[in-house]
């Protein structure tokens, strides 16, 4: 069937194959939008290709204007109606994939080819709006090459010239170009809405700014990268590696939100860092919210370029906006430290209010703990410790799956969860905790953010996925200020002082390579991940900091955008200038093949010969037979040979030089014989 596939491939009109080539660069830059498109829009635009693709194969004719009026017409309205505005991204995207598979039936000139190129190196500069992830760029590069193979038939003259010898001009084109590319992506001056992703382009999953039962489980599902760190000097302990997010306290009996932050200095906080500073590199994916998760705790603002960093109650680093790009920078961090030694009871009145009516058989579990002996007069530490033995020997489970709470009363979901079915992952453990800490009187939040890190040896950086999304809680100590506890240490340990996560169920081929071999499958995501790592370092992370370290290593002593577009000014027009120059030169290069016709003609004025430039070899040979007779076979035979290697079957590319010595040498003997001989 292959074999019949290729024969008729072969066989088919020009106009028809080149058509069904373009086709399928067109369904291959289209493939990776059917995620983002309406599902009205991939299947129109599939129609449409497959029609396309039939009238190229039977060469039938192209529909009339009126049908593609109706299918514009309609692929407007059911924008018009999905979107409710033909403005946008998302619009604009779902018209311009529906417009170039409309284009492809109207392919009738070159015109009409050129306006599908066009459309289709725009999509692909779509593409990016979505992800700039390495796979796409790939795939985007695929689509490069075919539509510019495409753009090289069209141009080509009549014949069946091959894909393959296309294929490789229009790489050769695009190698040519990808000096200046790559120029002009080093020193292009970064403008930030120039470069800048749109707004709505940010992650889908990550940090919340509030807490239900089950969402940080939701986010433990995606295994994902959050954020990569490199420590600059030592690496501190797995349960020290806690990244601070939002910070809880109202809680409404079924969902956990932050108190209003004012912005704050460390000293305002009562921040006391104890012990030596850790310094490290941070990349941050693109997050949902406006903060910065940082390592516990930061005492100075990191510098991230084009975004004010300011410190906020509850110790959160909060950007200006939201970073919906990747973001890189140093910061420092103390993991023993303390903060807010002392608080006003107008402070602490959020951190101590309980919903009324909401989870009372918790409530009172806390009471009667707190009216035992032992605990009646006891401080905060000594209360936490408490409800930390009551979890270790309580018969609770850490599990991924603890079902819903407050499904049939949404007043009495801790209730469900501490007393009854005593299933939860770390959002479970740390409302629960805080609920009971609040009910024995004192203080008491919900922190999230992430906990742990996976080790990555190809490139030295720790990975922090949305899987190490966690939830913890502080409760305030009179006198010491905000004391972290994380409930979840006391039931799973190991999710804390080893990082190691509850897995959910991998992929089928992931499962299949797992099952077949467990360090293959992790050698190859550590490898994918190295490897992505360095797209995001060396490619996608390249901005206005490193353009301007890249002129202080030039010499420059204090860089600016400007310097950049002087350099950039000067080297493409030294480029230019020698551009010109190549050209000048290539102007004077003369063919291989017409030097040697050349300097055959020079040989045979020796012998009184003369030959016009415009004639062939076949007819200098006629003329040497003539004029010599049997003596100037040498010289004849010499010169067929040449008009077979030049366009016989056997030909060569380039002219036969020791052909060209023989034959002047030949025609210097024969003047030679010629003079000698005597007169008759």
């Amino acid at each position: 069937m292959a074999l019949n596939l290729a024969q008729r491939w072969r066989h088919l009109p020009r106009d028809s194959r080149d058509t069904l080539f373009l086709l399928g660069v067109i369904a291959w830059t289209v493939l990776p939008h059917v995620s983002h498109l309406p599902l009205w829009c991939t299947a129109l635009t599939a129609v449409m290709l497959l029609w396309r693709t039939q009238l190229a194969v039977v060469n039938g004719p192209l529909p009339g204007r009126w049908w593609l009026l109706v299918v514009l017409i309609l692929a407007a309205g059911l924008t018009l109606w999905t979107y409710r505005t033909l403005l946008g991204k998302e619009p604009g995207v779902t018209m311009a994939v529906a417009l170039m598979a409309l284009k492809t039936l109207e392919l009738r000139a070159r015109r009409d080819a050129f306006v599908v190129f066009f459309l289709g190196f725009f999509i692909i500069l779509t593409h990016f709006l979505y992800s700039q992830s390495l796979p796409v760029a790939a795939m985007m590069l695929v689509s490069v090459w075919g539509l510019l193979t495409a753009l090289v038939l069209a141009h080509m003259p009549v014949g069946q010239p091959g894909l393959r010898q296309a294929g490789l001009l229009a790489m050769r084109t695009a190698l040519l170009g990808a000096p200046i590319m790559a120029l002009l992506f080093v020193l292009f001056p970064r403008f930030g809405p120039l470069w800048g992703m749109p707004r709505d382009a940010g992650p889908s999953s990550g940090l919340s700014n509030s807490m239900r039962m089950g969402s940080v489980a939701e986010v433990a599902l995606d295994d994902t990268v959050a954020l990569r760190v490199r420590f600059r000097d030592r690496v501190p302990a797995p349960d020290a590696l806690y990244f601070r997010g939002p910070v809880l306290t109202i809680f409404d009996g079924r969902e956990w939100w932050p108190a209003p932050a004012a912005e704050r200095s460390p000293s305002e906080l009562g921040l006391q860092p104890l012990g030596r500073p850790l310094h490290y590199e941070m990349t941050l994916e693109p997050q949902r919210l406006s903060l910065l998760p940082l390592l516990e705790t930061s005492v100075t603002a990191p510098v991230v370029e084009n975004h004010r960093v300011s410190l906020r109650e509850g110790l959160q680093w909060r950007t200006d906006r939201q970073p919906v790009e990747r973001l890189r920078f140093d910061a420092e961090a103390y993991t023993a430290f303390r903060h807010a030694a002392s608080a006003t009871p107008a402070e602490l009145r959020d951190a101590l209010a309980l919903p009324p009516e909401h989870n009372p058989r918790t409530l009172r579990w806390a009471a009667d703990l707190r009216q035992q002996p032992q605990w009646a007069h006891a401080d905060a530490r000594a209360l936490a410790g408490a409800v930390f033995a009551h979890i270790r020997s309580g018969g609770y489970s850490y599990t991924l799956a603890p079902g819903v709470y407050g499904e049939t009363n949404g007043r009495a979901a801790i209730d469900e969860f501490w007393l009854d079915r005593k299933l939860g992952f770390c959002e479970h453990f740390a409302a629960a905790f805080v609920v009971v800490m609040r009910a024995m009187d004192v203080p008491a939040r919900v922190v999230t953010g992430y906990q742990g890190t996976d080790w990555a040896p190809v490139d030295g950086f720790y990975i922090v996925r949305q899987s190490h999304a966690h939830a913890w809680a502080e409760y305030w100590q009179p006198g010491v200020g905000w004391v972290r506890a994380d409930p979840t240490a006391a039931v799973a340990p190991d999710r804390v002082l080893r990082s190691r996560n509850l897995a959910p169920a991998p992929g089928m081929v992931a499962g299949a390579i797992g099952t077949m071999s467990p360090a293959l499958l992790a050698e190859l995501r550590t490898a994918w991940e190295a490897t992505n790592n360095r797209w995001n370092q060396w490619v996608l992370n390249y901005a206005r900091g490193q353009q301007l370290e890249l002129l202080r290593n030039l010499g420059f002593a204090a860089p600016s955008w400007e310097d950049l577009t002087l350099l950039l000014i000067g080297v493409l027009s030294s480029l230019a200038l020698a551009g010109a120059g190549w050209a000048w030169w290539d102007r004077r290069r003369v063919d291989p093949w017409v030097r040697q016709m050349d300097s055959l003609r020079q040989a045979l004025r020796l012998l009184d010969i003369d030959a016009a430039p415009h004639e062939p070899a076949r007819t200098m040979a006629q003329r040497v037979r003539e004029r010599l007779g049997t003596a100037g076979e040498a010289l004849v035979e010499m010169l067929h040979t040449l008009e077979r290697q030049r366009y016989g079957r056997m030909a060569v590319r380039r002219p036969d030089t020791a052909l060209t010595r023989r034959f002047r040498a030949t025609a210097r003997s024969l003047r030679r014989n010629r003079s000698a001989a005597p007169a008759v």
